[in-house]
């Protein structure tokens, strides 16, 4: 009795990402000895390539990570304080000239929509969308106050209720809205968007949020800006030796007391 085969099913391939934002170029002016071209790491940088559909910026305090994505966020047309581009209110102009001299390299498709989200200006969006009576901040795309919730909990409404697929994000330290279990949903969240064929520029210190997989992580300090590999970042180095030897680094750090 002859058995007869099935021929095997031919694979899917999985297409090819296309990114929103291939490449973003800077072109300083011919005096660069003023903030922000004074930085050591934006003195000489000239381009970012964004080859995966997340990429972190890391590196030390003050090496230029919020500058540099503040002019990426504004060169895209998002508004410099936070918020899509139907934002245009302004509570006090501090963001640098880098805009000016940035230019984005787009790639064949383009967003649907984008969101420039930033710490340290969360509370002057949030009185925004108030006064705006924006929806689509809560269940049901209702109008939600994000100022009775918590810091955290605005930005987690933010990203379940509020971005759509197909979007440009740019993060600026997340991480200090979130508590660790709400990094992991941060995480779960970039992801479902990724699938919806999104795109996320992030700068972070937290070693939570900079693990998502597959995410091109680039390093920004003194020598410019360069690819490191995840457990070669001083912030998984350092996190990962304090939580193992956690007595011995705090006797060491006290001991001349």
């Amino acid at each position: 009795m002859s058995t007869r085969r099935t021929a095997p099913k031919p694979r899917t391939r999985k297409p090819k990402w296309e990114p929103i934002v291939r490449t973003a170029i800077i072109e300083p002016p011919p005096d660069t000895r003023d903030y922000p071209f004074s930085l050591p790491a934006i003195r000489d940088l000239r381009r970012v390539d964004f080859t995966s559909p997340v990429t972190f910026l890391v590196g030390e305090n003050g090496s230029g990570k919020s500058t540099l994505i503040e002019a990426i966020a504004i060169a895209a047309g998002l508004n410099p304080e936070g918020g899509s581009r139907n934002f245009n209110f302004s509570t006090l102009a501090t963001h640098s000239s880098l805009h000016q001299y940035t230019r984005l390299v787009r790639g064949p498709r383009r967003e649907r929509f984008g969101y420039f989200a930033r710490a340290e200006s969360f509370y002057n969006v949030a009185s925004e969308i108030q006064r705006l009576g924006v929806s689509g901040y809560g269940p049901d795309r209702a109008p939600v106050s994000l100022h009775v919730r918590s810091h955290g909990e605005a930005f987690i409404d933010l990203m379940t209720y509020r971005l759509e697929p197909r979007g440009f994000y740019v993060f600026d330290e997340p991480e200090a809205a979130l508590s660790p279990a709400r990094q992991l949903a941060c995480l779960a969240l970039i992801r479902r968007l990724v699938r919806q064929d999104s795109q996320f520029l992030i700068a972070t210190h937290s070693p939570i949020i900079m693990a998502y997989p597959g995410a091109t992580i680039l390093h920004l300090g003194d020598e410019g800006l360069r690819p490191i590999e995840y457990e070669n970042t001083e912030h998984y180095a350092v996190t990962k030796e304090f939580l193992n030897n956690r007595a011995a680094i705090l006797d060491e750090l006290f001991r001349h007391e």
